[in-house]
């Protein structure tokens, strides 16, 4: 994370004697990024956290991802995936690659004890309430917000609400999601006129009660999928303090910018990972120049795959293609596309749009997931030519 904080008690310099009122100690924690180089927090927990009792494999391969072949744009209904056990394992695998996998989960249950030692976690929350309880303590989620989970961060979800519909980035290129550095000084301040600031990022709000006992943690790392069992519950700490810890961030604070012509997307970016980008489209002014064309222009991502996550509002531009509520829509690179048919003049005197998206652009090709095929609208490549009365044959 970008700034510091500090939750319960920690002494006064790290790695000195810090002891309970009975004189035993407390056992201190670092979780830093690249290596000793970078962020770190520093916890410090009841019992030592180091102790493991047991450990098993974890089968959680799966079917192999596909290439995007024929090259296709996609249009998966997410809303159509059956609901699933908890926000780890009833995840549905939509697509990836080397850099990151992108998946889906309505959860209708409370996890168990989660860590992804691969990379950073980017959960967006489509629907529903929860919070994330981690070593950090409690994080209060809901319906708009941005999770952002650092890499080996113990935590589980714990619904608040019925339910809970997510939008799951793991990253796995060896890097870690921030914010993009053109919004932070050199000290990690965010700037003047930057989208978002310090104000609006969340973190942990109090520490957990202490929690006793033994707990099972089930672990993705770079070679498959470990469950430790630890003689010490994890959620033992009486304090910490440091750079690296979960956060959230709603997109209704995302403040956009707007221009006289269309701004192209990399206006709105978010944040940014090694590989990928994440953008945040909210509602906004349209461009107010009187000659604007105000939905975006055909364009064709030559260095990219583009990825649309509807989540809320009027996508006036995509009108008459299917794209609805919890839409996903993947544009990859080497295909031109642009706004349906009929949406260009339709826009002409509109002062502003409502839509709510988020985009995921990465720099390497993306392949789908088993749980695509069973969501994808087969007619959605040929919705533009239906657009313009186009016969179609179809994909061979």
């Amino acid at each position: 994370m970008v700034y510091y904080q500090r939750l319960g008690t920690v002494p006064p310099k790290r790695h000195t004697q810090f002891r309970k009122p009975d004189g035993e100690f407390y056992y201190e924690q670092m979780q830093g990024e690249e290596g000793f180089a970078w962020n770190q927090s520093f916890l410090y927990h009841q019992n030592p956290p180091t102790v493991i009792t047991g450990a098993e494999s974890v089968d959680q391969a799966g079917p192999p991802s596909v290439a995007n072949e024929p090259l296709l744009p996609r249009h998966l209904r997410t809303h159509e995936l059956a609901p699933a056990t908890d926000a780890v394992l009833g995840r549905h695998r939509l697509m990836g690659n080397s850099d990151l996998t992108i998946s889906y989960v309505h959860a209708t249950e409370s996890s168990g004890l989660y860590r992804n030692a691969v990379g950073d976690e980017l959960v967006y929350v489509e629907a529903g309430g929860a919070v994330v309880e981690s070593s950090f303590g409690e994080l209060e989620v809901r319906a708009g917000d941005y999770v952002v989970i650092p890499t080996s961060t113990t935590h589980q979800w714990r619904l608040t609400s019925e339910s809970l519909r997510l939008l799951i980035v793991e990253s796995s290129g060896g890097g870690h999601i921030r914010p993009p550095k053109r919004f932070m000084s050199p000290l990690g301040q965010f700037l003047d006129g930057s989208p978002y600031n310090e104000r609006d990022v969340r973190g942990p709000s109090r520490l957990i009660e202490t929690r006793t006992g033994p707990a099972d943690v089930l672990v993705r790392t770079r070679t498959g999928v470990t469950r430790y069992s630890y003689a010490f519950h994890p959620f033992d700490v009486v304090g910490w303090d440091g750079y690296n810890y979960p956060y959230a961030l709603n997109i209704a604070d995302y403040m956009p910018s707007t221009g006289a012509l269309h701004l192209p997307p990399p206006t709105y970016i978010t944040f940014e990972a090694p590989g990928f980008v994440i953008c945040s489209f909210v509602p906004r002014m349209f461009d107010y120049h009187p000659e604007a064309v105000k939905v975006p222009y055909a364009h064709a991502n030559v260095d990219s795959d583009e990825v649309l996550f509807y989540t809320g509002g009027d996508f006036m531009s995509r009108a008459g293609s299917g794209i609805d509520q919890g839409s996903i829509s993947l544009h990859p690179a080497g295909y031109i596309h642009g706004p349906q048919a009929g949406s260009l003049e339709k826009s002409l005197s509109a002062e502003r749009t409502e839509e709510t998206a988020v985009m995921i652009d990465t720099f390497r090709p993306l392949f789908l997931g088993e749980a695509a095929a069973g969501i994808e609208d087969a007619d959605y490549p040929w919705s533009w030519a239906h657009g313009w009365g186009q016969d179609v044959t179809g994909a061979r």
